[in-house]
């Protein structure tokens, strides 16, 4: 049955979201807070909010004239999008990303267990930092002939790949897509709470892996346990031809090594942001470029295949800002956050922030895109925050947690669904796989957003 589920493309669940908000307009009673500045952003006054008399409805045609709006709005995340996304394409034609994954997993190839921790910490550290996900689909054959090799199944290869990557997303320490999107929507600085977030990943992680370990043990010890036995699809392919590191490959991830360093330095020194973080990615796909010997019209190609492929993000990230607009436009949504508020506000500042997960992790399922996610969701969940009494860092976790750990099992995340199809894993058997382990990281969740409420999460 759940094979069979036919999901809208995200785009249109989007602009039925638009379509709703501009409902909503018409429905809703208009309605504000007051503001105030406080630490350098704009937030609610509680208690201050008031309907607003004598106002006109939207004109219809403001369905369509919001999507111009809502890119032009973006236009500082969609074109770092943009430049971040050619970067990725120009280090991804090195070669040294593959490279360097496939060493890590060869090189505990005899020792299981060891292979699913570096591989788990491989791919979890490359979506913490730099938002790595469609990048790791090149390696799922390499990844599942070495499980195989050892007695694993495709699904324990799987779960070293996505279950570390939603945890990178979910845990994660400066992901460009993510965490800096959310931060700058809810007027905090770039990077900021890092240490919390540190501090946070490392029992994340031990849930993860001492699940995927499970399974693993149990697929080594009776082969007949495996949830794909009977599913001749999910059995491996044929690795690609992968080659050894070589020291032009060592330059450039020294390189992109040195650019993260570079960027977190600018950051907490200087403020930077996207202006400035669009320089140094573009600044690293020609450095790359260079000591790869590529061309310039080879670099310029790359780049622009790699922007390209993010057209789908950026368009995305744009209908997500129309909706916050028209809702914006309608006087409705103050509304909207006064009547979130207030369920969140009779059961106090902890179990709030426990709210707020949930309601992320719901709207995952409608909205997958992270950044797109942030666009939507965070206008909204920073003025609660205000309101109930936790700090707006406090919001951004609930946000980060929700999206990165539901990428792990929502239909609608094209990066998971694309996996599963190249490996012929249906949807229903993966499920079976991750919704223990959904449950768990919920648990642990909840548990760290109160924790992070009692502390005074800044």
């Amino acid at each position: 049955m759940i094979r069979k589920l036919k999901v809208p493309h995200t785009l249109v669940l989007l602009y039925c979201m638009i379509l709703l908000a501009y409902v909503l307009t018409l429905v809703l009673p208009a309605g504000q807070f007051e503001t105030e500045v406080s630490h350098g952003h704009e937030v609610v006054v509680p208690g201050t909010y008031a309907v607003v008399e004598g106002t006109k409805p939207l004109p219809l045609w403001e369905v369509f004239t919001v999507i111009p709006r809502g890119l032009g709005d973006a236009q500082g995340i969609i074109f770092f999008v943009f430049l971040i996304g050619g970067a990725l394409a120009v280090i991804r034609a090195s070669g040294a990303l593959d490279a360097a994954l496939a060493k890590v997993l060869n090189r505990f190839s005899g020792q299981p267990m060891l292979l699913i921790l570096m591989g788990m910490l491989a791919f979890a550290v490359g979506s913490s930092t730099i938002g790595m996900a469609e990048e790791y689909i090149p390696l799922v054959a390499i990844l599942i002939t070495l499980c195989v090799g050892m007695r694993m199944d495709t699904v324990a290869a799987l779960g070293i790949m996505v279950v570390g990557y939603g945890i990178g997303y979910g845990t994660a320490v400066m992901n460009p897509f993510t965490v800096l999107v959310a931060q700058e929507v809810a007027g905090l600085a770039p990077v900021s709470g890092l240490a919390f977030r540190l501090f946070m990943f490392l029992p994340f992680f031990a849930v993860g892996y001492i699940h995927v370990v499970r399974y693993a043990k149990k697929v080594r010890q009776d082969p007949a346990s495996s949830l794909v036995a009977d599913i001749p699809e999910a059995q491996p392919p044929k690795p690609p031809e992968t080659g050894p590191i070589t020291a032009r490959h060592r330059w450039v991830l020294l390189a992109t090594l040195a650019t993260l360093v570079l960027v977190v330095w600018g950051i907490k020194q200087y403020q930077w942001y996207f202006v400035e973080l669009g320089a140094a990615f573009f600044a690293l796909a020609v450095v790359v470029g260079l000591i790869d010997r590529m061309s310039f019209d080879d670099m310029a190609h790359r780049f622009i295949e790699g922007a390209g492929e993010l057209i789908g993000t950026a368009l995305l990230i744009g209908f997500a800002r129309a909706i916050e607009i028209t809702l914006s436009d309608g006087l409705v949504l103050h509304t909207i956050v006064h009547g979130l508020s207030q369920p969140l506000q009779a059961v106090g500042a902890e179990l709030s922030a426990v709210g707020m997960l949930f309601i992320q992790s719901i709207l995952n399922f409608f909205i997958p895109s992270g950044s797109g996610q942030a666009y939507v969701t965070m206008p909204i969940m920073a003025p609660i925050s205000d309101i109930v009494g936790v700090s707006r860092q406090v919001a951004v976790l609930a946000y980060q947690m929700g999206d990165g750990f539901m990428n792990m099992v929502v239909p609608t995340n094209a990066v998971l669904m694309g996996i599963l199809g190249i490996c012929g894993i249906p949807y229903g058997r993966w499920f079976r796989f991750i919704w223990p382990l959904m449950l768990q990281l919920f648990l642990l969740g909840s548990i760290t957003m109160v924790i992070a409420v009692l502390t005074g999460y800044q």
